[in-house]
């Protein structure tokens, strides 16, 4: 799919200024958006949107499913003007950070008093268009539901700890489950519902303003998840269900032991008997939400890495070919043209760089991976070519100061020169440049505008802490670099 000559902001809903604590979907991202418009962007970039599990470090890429979406971010104001919920006495939460552990008890409580107040006073319409939902969605609403309603009620760390019978899903268990815990069940309906109501609100609005949404997709699904506990036979497990490989990278430059991800792998014979089926509709979900997505780790679907699941480190697997074409034609055939860009990032063959371009899916450029004093190096901005999104820095490296702030002398001195750096602020000179190249879709952080340094990143790759909490002040959706950034925008021909 071909895509005009745009830019945009990536910034996670998480990380929008709102008085719970964590961003919403409904005035905090409408200002957001607003904000967009003033600065004549087209796209806003999101990270994955799933409800995130606390005991992977609510990271988003790890998610309790590949479907359904966070009730964090559910905002309150519209429960409270439906006559569901009074208006609730807020903690004060830090502005800076998203404090999980304060804001997931608040968030549930609100949310369960709603619920109740909703089984109490709805009227007949708002009855009518839960259950339309509940029936339109039914086909993977229903797991996660019950999935969700099974964790809080076994308490275990995982669904590999529930008893035998739903742990392998065995059809009486299910029916005594679903009818035993059939109000929790059902609160879970109620929260993708408003969840569901309140994105279609934001999308809505977003696209009356000129703003296409950028989701993102990882391709991989976490272990403890409704689509590993109720699609087992896609995935390689043993008779316990327990995972028989696990995902991650071969050691390279950055790690002498490789990278394991953890999560389990597909089984992909298993999947293309089935016409890619799961993936068909987990396609079709993030295309209900956004206008075009990213899927993450591109290189999997060529050829992925797969470690025996009892190592401890990922320097014993193996690379086992993908489904390659035949998976994105299946797709395509069942869902027509994809407006998918994708992550290339790291060692990228010619396999993976032949299987991006026959469908012609722009790849990723980041400046802040660049060798500075090489023009040909893939990152530099000098060599990105048309069919490519370019990022100042990305959710998964040092902001644009941290990244120039950990540079060498010598490299330093090549981005002044490649910037033409006089002595400003150098995040907007990247900016400007990285707006400059044939690139057709450009993105910037959030926090590159206002010049912030490392100690504003959001991920640190490799760590299991302090991620995922950054969060911008309203102070900071200043008109003045609104308008610097529509300037930049209108002389790179992106407005």
């Amino acid at each position: 799919m071909s895509f005009e000559r745009q830019s945009g902001v990536f910034l996670h809903v998480s990380s929008l200024p709102s008085p719970d604590g964590i961003g919403t979907l409904g005035g905090p991202a409408r200002e957001f958006v607003d904000f967009l418009v003033d600065g004549e962007q087209s796209l806003w970039q999101t990270c994955p949107i799933g409800p995130t599990d606390p005991g992977q470090g609510n990271s988003p890429y790890s998610a309790y499913s590949a479907r359904a979406g966070n009730p964090l971010f559910i905002e309150l104001d519209p429960l409270v003007e439906a006559g569901w919920l009074e208006d609730p006495e807020r903690p004060t939460f830090d502005d800076r950070e998203v404090e999980f552990e304060r804001i997931r008890p608040f968030k549930q409580r609100a949310l369960r008093d709603a619920f109740a107040g909703f089984q109490d006073g709805a009227d007949e319409d708002e009855r009518a268009a839960f259950e339309s939902f509940r029936s339109e969605n039914a086909e993977w609403l229903d797991d996660y539901a019950l999935f969700r309603a099974l964790s809080d009620h076994f308490e275990a760390d995982t669904w590999m700890d529930w008893p035998d019978d739903i742990k392998f899903r065995d059809p009486d268990a299910l029916e005594h489950y679903r009818e035993e815990l059939a109000e929790d069940v059902r609160f879970r309906e109620f929260c993708q519902w408003c969840f569901d109501r309140q994105w279609a609100d934001l999308l809505a609005y977003a696209h009356d303003r000129g703003i296409d949404l950028v989701g993102d997709m990882p391709i991989y699904v976490g272990t403890n998840s409704v689509d590993v506990w109720a699609n087992p036979e896609i995935f390689k497990l043993d008779d316990e269900r327990e995972p028989i490989y696990v995902s991650g990278v071969p050691p390279d430059d950055f790690s002498d032991t490789g990278q394991l991800w953890g999560t389990p792998v597909y089984d992909w014979e298993a999947l293309a008997d089935r016409d890619y089926d799961w993936w068909v509709t987990r396609f079709a979900g993030l295309l209900d939400r956004f206008d075009v997505f990213r899927i993450d780790h591109f290189k999997g679907f060529e050829s992925y890495y797969q470690v025996p699941a009892e190592e401890d480190t990922a320097m014993n697997g193996e690379w086992v070919s993908g489904p390659g074409r035949d998976f994105f034609e299946a797709v395509r055939d069942q869902l027509g043209e994809l407006p998918i860009v994708v992550e290339d990032l790291g060692v990228i063959t010619d396999a993976t760089r032949q299987l991006r371009d026959a469908f012609e899916f722009p790849g990723m450029r980041v400046a802040g991976m660049a060798d500075w004093c090489d023009a040909e190096q893939t990152h530099h901005p000098a060599s990105y070519d048309e069919p490519s999104v370019a990022y100042t820095s990305t959710h998964d490296t040092s902001t644009t100061v941290g990244w120039v702030d950990d540079l060498s002398q010598k490299q330093r001195e090549c981005l002044h020169f490649a910037v033409d750096y006089e002595g400003g602020a150098i995040n907007w000179d990247v900016i400007e440049t990285v707006w400059e190249t044939p690139a057709v879709i450009t993105f910037a952080q959030f926090q590159d505008f206002h010049g912030l340094g490392d100690e504003h990143r959001f991920n640190l790759p490799g760590t299991a802490e302090g991620n995922w909490r950054w969060r911008m002040r309203e102070s900071e959706l200043e008109p003045a670099v609104a308008d610097r950034l529509a300037d930049v925008t209108r002389d790179a021909d992106r407005a």
